[in-house]
């Protein structure tokens, strides 16, 4: 399998959102992934995140939450922007978020480019975490992945200025299977409410796979930032690949099942 990708800034959907899409240079058929941007925004790091799916034969995009509210501006000043207005509501969110993976699931290899293979997943960190949840409780997706989504099952501190409310009663809702990857040093989830989230899917009698990291807090992926903690982040991608893999079909479980 090829790593060689092609990478670009799109527009999709009928408003034509701001997205960043990397595709295999291949014809398919890939699965896709919509990567949901964490709330410092719509940045390298995330950016990097879908090329890195799609070296590992994924369509994925992750469209601009913010596009709308700071059009044209630094992901440092968007975020400082939408944090002031205590941040996206959630049906807009859900919105942008099915633009995304309705445009890689127009993806029909018809004009030459790669096909989808008609699975979508989805991922999200901190914010984008509990987003993943969010929209896995509203959209037909067939795997999500929520790191250390904050803020899911209580809503933030009044002081935050964050304007989030509870998705507990949307747990019921929930679409596909869920990879878990937490802390144990996180407060925001903290261990007792990455507990709580589990009891409330066991309920519902839903799919949740959960590993935590001894050691690790919040933002244990981001090898910008001082919470950085490579043996976790190592271990977190492998079981991202193998989850999405497994439920999304993706090229290196069919390689797998041929013998190769």
């Amino acid at each position: 399998m090829s790593d060689a990708i092609r990478a670009e800034t799109v527009y999709v959907g009928d408003e034509k959102i701001q997205a960043y899409r990397a595709v295999p240079l291949g014809a398919g058929p890939f699965p896709g992934v919509v990567v949901i941007h964490h709330l410092p925004g719509f940045d390298e790091s995330t950016k990097e995140m879908v090329r890195r799916f799609a070296a590992n034969g994924y369509l994925a995009i992750c469209p601009n939450l913010f596009w709308r509210e700071a059009p044209g501006a630094s992901p440092d000043d968007a975020s400082a922007f939408v944090r002031g207005q205590g941040g996206i509501p959630d049906e807009q969110i859900i919105g942008d978020v099915r633009t995304a993976a309705d445009a890689l699931r127009g993806l029909t290899g018809d004009d030459g480019g790669p096909a989808h293979n008609g699975k979508v997943g989805v991922i999200g960190h901190c914010s984008g975490g509990r987003q993943a949840l969010l929209v896995a409780t509203a959209l037909p997706l067939d795997a999500a992945v929520d790191c250390y989504g904050a803020f899911a099952l209580e809503p933030p501190p009044a002081a935050s200025g964050l304007k989030m409310t509870s998705i507990k009663d949307r747990l019921g809702d929930l679409s596909c299977p869920v990879l878990g990857l937490f802390g144990d040093d996180d407060k925001n989830p903290a261990p007792e409410e990455v507990d709580r989230l589990a009891a409330i899917l066991a309920e519902h009698g839903k799919s949740f796979e959960r590993h935590s990291y001894e050691g690790a807090g919040h933002g244990f992926f981001a090898p910008d930032r001082p919470g950085y903690r490579p043996q976790a982040a190592v271990d977190g991608w492998r079981r991202i690949f193998a989850f999405f893999d497994q439920h999304l079909g993706g090229k290196r479980l069919q390689v797998q099942e041929a013998g190769v």
